[in-house]
């Protein structure tokens, strides 16, 4: 993350060179996201969702994630240009990074024009897929205002080879990430997790374009699986729960031959679609997210 402008320029100069990068704009996204979600929150919590204030939030909150996402696989990609690094594993690796996997979930989700139709907006609303990206936002939005937003404001300007003072702000934004981050990613885990069943089941009941959304939801869910350690917990988590419930005494016999079937088959599609058969052995690392 870029550092805050230059303490010695005047606040008005400051904020402008702040305003002025992609980052800020990174930033704005994730804010207005957050708002969004708020808003469209409100009109749900009234069973208003479907008003005209409820449908522009819910794909407004969309647009904005996928501004964000948009933005980190640009640097990224502007990045390796500039070293001359290409991605591990041609176009599989690239296919493979978790934010390309983002932005085009979003891109499936957002866009409502027939030449750019986007499978989010044209199903049904599904308001829990707003969540993980609300909660990931308030982590973006909370580490930049205590990086960027605090210190372009209030900047330090202790002496040279002084201690710098540090902003209660700041340290209370910091305290608040370091305590809630690895429990908020457990629960978007379990979030992302519930989200699928949601679509299945809208797959059963043959809701439109259902089946579509679900397959490629699967693609996602599978790659996030390869990447995230918090996604793999959320999966032995609900295995486990699973296992004990079906085990237990008096659980008929098909139920149990049900479940292995499951396990066995989601097991067997694991296998078909591990990515690093397909770049040269290498596996995309595991995110903490």
């Amino acid at each position: 993350m870029a550092p805050p402008p230059s303490a010695n320029l005047p606040l008005g100069e400051r904020i402008l060179a702040l305003a002025q990068t992609l980052q800020f704009a990174w930033f704005s996204g994730h804010l207005v996201l957050i708002l969004c979600i708020v808003r469209y929150a409100f009109s749900y919590l009234i069973f208003n969702f479907y008003s005209g204030w409820a449908r522009f939030t819910y794909r407004l909150s969309f647009l904005s994630a996928a501004l964000t996402y948009g933005i980190v696989v640009y640097k990224t990609w502007r990045a390796r240009q500039k070293v001359g690094a290409k991605p591990s594993g041609g176009v599989i690796g690239i296919l493979s990074d978790e934010n390309v996997q983002y932005l085009g979930r979003l891109t499936l989700s957002t866009l409502h024009r027939p030449s750019l139709a986007l499978i989010w907006l044209l199903a049904p609303q599904y308001p829990l897929a707003l969540l993980p990206y609300g909660i990931y936002s308030v982590f973006h939005v909370a580490t930049y205002t205590r990086s960027n937003v605090i210190p372009t404001i209030q900047p330090n300007k202790a002496p040279a080879g002084a201690k710098p003072q540090s902003n209660p702000i700041a340290d209370s934004i910091g305290g608040f990430v370091k305590s809630y981050y690895d429990t908020s990613m457990s629960v978007v885990a379990n979030l992302e997790l519930l989200l699928w069943l949601r679509v299945f089941l809208s797959a059963l009941f043959f809701q439109s374009r259902s089946w579509v959304l679900l397959g490629v939801y699967t693609a996602f869910l599978r790659a996030r699986f390869s990447q995230s350690s918090h996604v793999q917990s959320a999966f032995n988590d609900m295995e486990l729960r699973i296992n004990s419930i079906v085990g237990a005494q008096g659980t008929p016999p098909a139920a149990q031959s049900i479940w292995e079937a499951i396990k066995g088959g989601t097991r067997q599609f694991y296998a078909l679609t591990d990515l690093s058969k397909y770049t040269n052995g290498s596996a995309v690392p595991k995110k903490t997210s």
